[in-house]
């Protein structure tokens, strides 16, 4: 069996994609920057799955980190390479730092883009493969305070239909997926919103995020928007015009 390639395993929804790819008897190359809870995640799933895991600690948030990545996959036969990693600030563009707003473009845009040019072209001589790629609702609008993570997750949406139909005609398919939100410490939600979200079904589990990604994904789907109420709020904010938007923002109810 050949590799499964996750970034951002470590923890939430990639650590999702692993034990989902974990399931279906791939081999596993997970990829963080947090080296502790990556080796911590690599010995549950050699324990869980007959599989070999191997882990590469990489900080995907530097301009020359996805060849670094591709070099030390080198060895190994990438068939499904999972663009999961990221960041995420509720915070207005101009009050991050310099230092922020550099990562995110690098981790949202440019990285998972040179991923997808250095294993799809492995993958396009193979005549094989699988790319998921991971957007957001919040990719169909602008959303205040969410300024670059939006723009870098509609690019992530552009690209990956771009390339879909780019790559499907030779036999790699390019999947993306836009989630609302999920239960992971990434969005820093209280745990009663957290436990009304997945009531309601707004907020998804990572794990059923993950699984429905990965069916998406081997059934050659573009794009994916899961759960009803997502696709209904993701409609609505859409035809919000820009100056209720300043409306809202001026009452400070979002």
């Amino acid at each position: 069996m050949n590799y499964a390639l996750v970034t951002g395993a470590s923890s939430g929804i990639g650590y999702a994609y692993a034990r989902a790819m974990g399931r279906r008897g791939y081999n596993l190359i997970i990829v963080s920057n947090v080296a502790d809870e990556l080796s911590e995640k690599a010995a549950i799933l050699r324990q869980d799955f007959p599989i070999e895991v191997v882990e590469f600690c990489v900080d995907l948030g530097q301009q020359d980190s996805a060849k670094k990545l591709y070099e030390l996959c080198k060895p190994y036969v990438v068939e499904v390479l999972i663009n999961n990693a990221g960041v995420y600030h509720d915070r207005d563009f101009l009050d991050d730092s310099e230092g922020f707003n550099s990562l995110i473009l690098n981790l949202h845009v440019y990285t998972p883009s040179m991923l997808v040019y250095y294993f799809g072209t492995d993958m396009k001589e193979c005549g094989k493969g699988y790319i998921l790629n991971m957007s957001s609702v919040t990719s169909d609008f602008g959303a205040q305070r969410l300024a670059t993570y939006s723009a870098t997750k509609g690019y992530l949406r552009l690209f990956s239909r771009a390339t879909h139909v780019e790559l499907k005609e030779k036999g790699v398919y390019v999947t993306c997926v836009r989630p609302g939100a999920v239960a992971t410490t990434l969005y820093n939600l209280k745990p009663s919103a957290v436990k009304a979200g997945l009531i309601i079904g707004y907020i998804i589990t990572p794990e059923k995020l993950a699984e429905r990604g990965v069916k998406a994904m081997f059934r050659g789907r573009s794009q994916i928007t899961p759960g009803f109420s997502t696709k209904l709020l993701q409609f609505l904010v859409a035809l919000i015009p820009t100056w209720l938007l300043r409306v809202i923002r001026k009452l400070r109810i979002f």
